[in-house]
């Protein structure tokens, strides 16, 4: 790797961590093309990402950004899992590590916050960010729900004792 091509990966790596909302360091010994090829497509299905990164140029990528503490995770054969979602990138390599132990989890920043392998288990526990809302509509909607069945139930038993004289007139 060439000069310019360090200073691309440098960018490009202090882009990402300028923008995402979850950062999760793991130690990958031994783990093959194949197994690494599943990761990374876990990953992408649950809108994560995970890199390989030297350690040298990660380190370097992490200034001036709010996952300045991580350096103290790269140490060894580290890969970087990290989305936008909070919890996404959690949840993926929690559940992949589950599955398989040449993957290990070190630790992790969570907007500034750093946290340790207990932190990120933690982290991959909580519902993401698209089942909260999900949550939130459902608990809006059912007040309203509530109500529209109570306004039209007056209404339907009253049909329904219509209904009722109507069929003892008619028999």
């Amino acid at each position: 790797m060439d000069r310019s091509q360090k200073a691309d990966s440098v960018a490009s790596l202090n882009a990402v961590f300028n923008e995402v909302g979850v950062v999760v360091v793991t130690r990958n010994l031994g783990m093959s093309v194949g197994q690494s090829t599943g990761l990374r497509t876990k990953m992408r299905e649950a809108g994560a990402t995970y890199k390989v990164a030297k350690n040298s140029l990660a380190t370097i990528a992490l200034n001036d950004t709010p996952y300045k503490g991580l350096e103290t995770y790269l140490e060894g054969p580290t890969g970087l899992a990290w989305s936008t979602d909070p919890v996404a990138a959690a949840k993926a390599v929690v559940d992949f590590a589950k599955t398989n132990d040449k993957l290990e989890i070190v630790g992790g920043s969570m907007g500034g916050q750093l946290l340790d392998e207990a932190g990120i288990r933690s982290l991959a526990a909580l519902p993401s960010l698209d089942e909260l809302r999900a949550k939130l509509i459902g608990l809006v909607n059912a007040p309203a729900t509530k109500v529209v069945q109570l306004v039209n139930a007056p209404a339907s038993k009253l049909a329904r004792v219509f209904g009722a004289y109507a069929a003892k007139d008619a028999a």
